[in-house]
Order: C-alpha cells, then structure tokens, then sequence
C-alpha cells in the first residue's frame, strides 16, 4: 500500500504544477491592476510605479512565478494585496466552512444517490423507475445557480407568502444568524443546520441525480449474477438479497466515483458560496478575483487543488481495501 500510494502521489505533482502556473498566467494576462484598485483612480504615476515596485509586480512574470512557488514550498503563502493580512490566516478562517459543505454535500451525494439507483434497480421497468430516471436526467442538467435560486424562492421567500411551519423557512445568507453568539450550544447548532441545508442541497443535488444513474446501473447489473439467485434460492427475503448482497457489490464502482465526483464538489462550492454568501474559500476566491488579491487566489487554488488529490487517493485506498485487484494492477 505505501508504494501504492507513493505512486500515485508523484504522478498527481505534475497535475498539480500545471494548474498553478494556468492559474498564475490567466491571473496576470486578464485585465486589471490591483495597484489601481487598491491606490484609487486618482494615485499618480510615480505612486503606482512605487506600489508595483513594491509588491514586485514590475519583474518578469516567470520570476515572479518562480519566487512565489518557492515561498510556497518554505510556507511563506505571503499577504492579501487586498486585507493586508497573511494568507494563511485567511484561508484559516474559511477552510472550515468549506470542509463543512464540501463533506455534508459529498455525503448527500451518496446518501441520496445510492438510495435512488437502488429503489430504481429493484423497480426497474416501472412506473417509479421511469419518473425517476426522468427526474435524475433533469436534475443532472440543472445549471448549480438555477437550482440554488429555485431552492431560495422556495424555501426562503415561498414558505413566508404561503404560511408554511417555520421549520421548513430556511435561511439564505450566511453560516450563521445574527445573534448566533447569543444562543446556547444546542440552538446554535441547530441554526447552523438550517443555514447549512440549501448551499448543501444545492451541492450535492446535481451530483446525486448524476451518481443514481451509475447505482441503478451497477445494482442491476449485481441482480442479474449467479449468488443473488443462490441466496434468492435459499428463501432470503427480497429486501436482504438486494441490501446484503447485490447493493454491497455494487458499491466498488461507485466507490471509485469519489475521485470524480470531488472536483465537482469543490468547483460548485466556488459558486455556491458565493450565492449563499457561505464564509468558506469558495466566496474568498471569488472575493480575491475581483479585487486582483493574487496571493490569495494562488493559495486558494493550491489548496483546492491538493484537496482534490487528498479525496483521489482516499478513493484509490478505499478501491484497493474493497478489491486488492486493484492496487496489483495499479
């Protein structure tokens, strides 16, 4: 395992390397100063040239690549252009929330896909399974804002016009309300829940209908071999021989999914957060584009970018532990 794992550590760097620098140049090459932005429209030359000096925007850009990946290996991630504060120290504030989203989408994801391809696999040619095979394909082409506006007018500005319980008037805005500093342990927990249902709904919603199809596919496919006949055989009850046996087997190859499904999830947290006003690094990286916060942007990108390769190997070890097939063949 741990030269498994090496392997695939060394083979994700290059990967790694190559979305830095895109991500390097695109920042420089796209239109914008951020000595502009933060010395004011009224700053003369002599100040901005002194401010571009500065901050060493006046070298070449591949010396001011280079120096910046070198610093980041010592973990020098620098300071915000735009909140003159450390790097880290931003990206600290908001790694948690993201963390949060991310998992809990990650986990709808599967909780709600898994559920829906197997009700789909042990009904397949009914009814049930046609709505939703055509529910999933719908959803799975939603655009992540189109579903987040809707969820808002439902579940936010709907539930007042139509008196609904004020369990189902969800919050759209923020991690927390108010005067969350206010409230005891258990009724701040209980409001952080209901700010984090829409961002994670619309998270893990689309990728959800997009994983059922795979499930209703592999769960078939595991009704239709030899030991479900045995065990049906044996007098097993239906619900057992698709729970015990064919949906257990047919886990590998959702399991092998993750790797896919991470990237996604990271990417749409970028424009979730921004829409629910989520504290986490997506809205910070969106923050930083506009303002031209390079340090920032690189860092953030960095961090998503190891992150996605964190989740690939855990899902290369959890493909080996279910199938050592794999880590021979790898």
């Amino acid at each position: 395992m741990p030269r498994f794992l090496a392997r695939r550590i060394l083979g994700s760097l290059p990967l790694v390397l190559l979305v830095l620098t895109a991500t390097f140049a695109a920042l420089h090459f796209a239109p914008g100063d951020p000595v502009r932005l933060y010395l004011g429209p009224d700053a003369d030359a002599a100040a901005v040239n002194a401010a571009r000096h500065a901050l060493g925007l006046d070298r070449p850009l591949a010396v001011q690549y280079l120096e910046w990946l070198l610093r980041f290996v010592r973990g020098d991630w620098g300071t915000s252009l735009a909140q003159h504060r450390a790097v880290t120290a931003v990206l600290s504030d908001a790694l948690a929330p993201t963390l949060l989203l991310t998992g809990t989408g990650l986990l709808l994801t599967y909780l709600l896909g898994v559920t829906v391809g197997t009700l789909q696999a042990a009904r397949r040619g009914t009814a049930l399974d046609t709505a939703l095979t055509v529910a999933t394909t719908v959803l799975a082409a939603v655009p992540a804002y189109v579903l987040a506006l809707g969820l808002v007018l439902v579940f936010t500005f709907g539930s007042t016009r139509w008196g609904w319980p004020s369990a189902l008037r969800l919050p759209a805005i923020g991690a927390e309300g108010v005067g969350a500093d206010f409230l005891d342990p258990v009724q701040r927990l209980g409001d952080r829940v209901r700010h984090l249902v829409l961002p994670a709904l619309t998270l893990s919603v689309i990728g959800a209908a997009g994983l059922a199809r795979f499930a209703r596919a592999s769960v078939a496919g595991a009704l239709r071999q030899p030991f479900v006949a045995a065990a049906r055989a044996r007098g097993l009850a239906e619900r057992r021989v698709l729970l015990r046996h064919a949906a257990r087997n047919a886990l590998l190859p959702l399991v092998t999914l993750l790797g896919l499904q991470l990237p996604a999830l990271f990417s749409g947290a970028v424009f979730v957060e921004a829409i629910f006003a989520w504290p986490g690094m997506g809205r910070v990286a969106v923050q930083a584009v506009l303002a031209r916060d390079y340090p920032v942007v690189m860092a953030v990108t960095a961090v998503f970018a190891l992150l996605v390769i964190a989740g690939n190997l855990l899902a290369d070890v959890l493909a080996a532990w279910s199938d050592p097939r794999v880590e021979e063949s790898a």
